[in-house]
């Protein structure tokens, strides 16, 4: 089997993906801070490392592989919402951990092997600390924790920042306490109408970075295979990341890391203000579909930008709708075609997975479609199921199937006259037709 090549951020290189155990490959991705509904762009690498979870499971066993994806339920957004609603912060993070877990599985997204809560592991980041100010890496402050970055000869080798990036990247304000401006906070004191942990440093809570590091030291280790998330992580967060770890426990905290590119709409960057600001939640009420939603963030490279629209989310639609028809009654073959996988294992080149996807919509290779489609997380309901709901009131999924099988015969035939009357007669029933490369979809108007 072709060995599985990842490009290595801290390398600035593809790699050939080597494990530390085969019987326990530990991957982990910065999962959701829990205060809003996720948007398009947060299900980006959760469709992107779960294509990684899969590939992963195929290569070493479905059982030899951990993945865990946390959830940040203490964090200021948090207890803002909390304030604003006049409830506890508990109750907010459940509430969005809940839509979270409903909306990724919306799109198909297997669920991680663990997904641990920040608030269930203080004792883990209290243990971290005092490890971190015993060694000379960290220090007390008016009832902070600070990381004291110079005492960390190779700190910032992930992002590769100057010195005054990483000082305008500290994300605390400068403060007189602060032995270094980019010293950054492991726990903050919290005053008596914010929630708080008892701690030997005062009540307070902790700092981001911290949370992870410790959830992954409890549940994985202090050495991972792979550690992933969006681009827009690898500074402060995960640069963070390894300092704290590597620093309290003398060894190379992850051994691959991996980052996904952003996401724009519209060819614009999403936000709320632009009126293209986009929830997982909104669309799959709205009707647009969780299979072509994930389908359309796999068409980019997960390490180049992608441009998400509807009209990419439609024509996405159709082309499974092709596949669907394809395989309909069909069984999928035992094995997943060599050359998907193959494209998969060089650093998750989805782009060509689904290419050599397309190259078997054939009725003679339908059975391998159907297998490299379900690998990849697409084409797991039966045909039934996908189209149903599908049609308006009025006339059934196999009857507009019929007609616009009788038009594409008439325009075949060059006589447009049927072929616009047919067209006419979907319209009055409520069916708009979307012609597009090789295929004709329909959607309800």
């Amino acid at each position: 089997m072709t060995p599985i090549r990842i490009y290595n951020t801290l390398a600035r290189e593809k790699q050939t993906f080597t494990p530390i155990d085969p019987k326990n490959v530990r991957l982990y991705v910065c999962g959701p801070t829990v205060y809003d509904y996720a948007h398009i762009g947060n299900a980006r690498p959760v469709v992107v490392f779960d294509m990684l979870f899969r590939l992963l499971r195929h290569v070493y066993g479905t059982d030899h592989v951990t993945y865990a994806r946390n959830f940040t339920d203490i964090d200021d957004k948090i207890m803002l919402r909390a304030a604003d609603e006049g409830v506890g912060i508990k109750t907010i993070s459940k509430r969005y951990e809940k839509a979270y877990i409903a909306d990724m599985k919306a799109l198909n997204a297997l669920d991680p092997t663990l997904t641990p809560r920040a608030t269930e592991h203080l004792p883990q980041m209290i243990k971290m600390m005092q490890a971190l100010i015993e060694k000379g890496h960290a220090y007390e402050a008016e009832g902070h924790v600070m990381f004291h970055v110079p005492s960390m000869e190779n700190y910032g080798r992930l992002s590769r920042h100057s010195r005054d990036e990483l000082v305008a990247g500290s994300r605390v304000e400068v403060a007189p306490y602060k032995r270094d401006p980019a010293d950054f906070v492991l726990w903050k004191p919290s005053t008596e109408d914010q929630p708080g942990w008892a701690s030997p440093w005062g009540r307070g809570r902790p700092g981001w970075h911290l949370e992870c590091s410790c959830m992954i030291e409890k549940h994985m280790g202090t050495t991972i295979d792979i550690h992933a998330g969006g681009q827009d992580l690898i500074f402060p967060h995960h640069e963070n990341e390894i300092a704290q770890s590597e620093c309290a426990h003398g060894e190379t905290f992850v051994n691959y890391w991996m980052h996904n590119g952003y996401l724009t709409v519209d060819g614009e960057k999403m936000s709320k203000s632009l009126g293209n600001f986009h929830t997982v939640h909104d669309l799959i009420a709205s009707g647009e579909n969780g299979e072509a939603l994930r389908l359309s963030l796999l068409t980019a490279h997960y390490r180049q930008p992608v441009d998400f629209s509807l009209s990419t989310v439609r024509e996405q639609k159709r082309r499974l709708d092709k596949w669907y028809r394809l395989t309909d009654g069909v069984e999928a073959a035992d094995t997943v075609p060599a050359a998907v996988v193959d494209a998969l294992s060089d650093d998750l080149n989805t782009p060509k997975a689904l290419s050599e996807i397309d190259a078997l919509a054939d009725v003679a290779t339908a059975a391998e479609l159907k297998a490299a489609a379900q690998f990849m997380g697409l084409l797991q309901s039966s045909t039934d199921e996908w189209f149903k709901g599908d049609a308006p009131d009025g006339i059934t999924v196999e009857e507009i199937e019929e007609l616009i099988a009788a038009r594409n015969q008439a325009r075949a035939e060059k006589n447009f006259a049927e072929s616009d009357r047919i067209r006419d007669l979907l319209t009055e029933k409520g069916i708009v037709l979307e012609d597009g490369a090789g295929a004709t979809g329909w959607r309800k108007a």
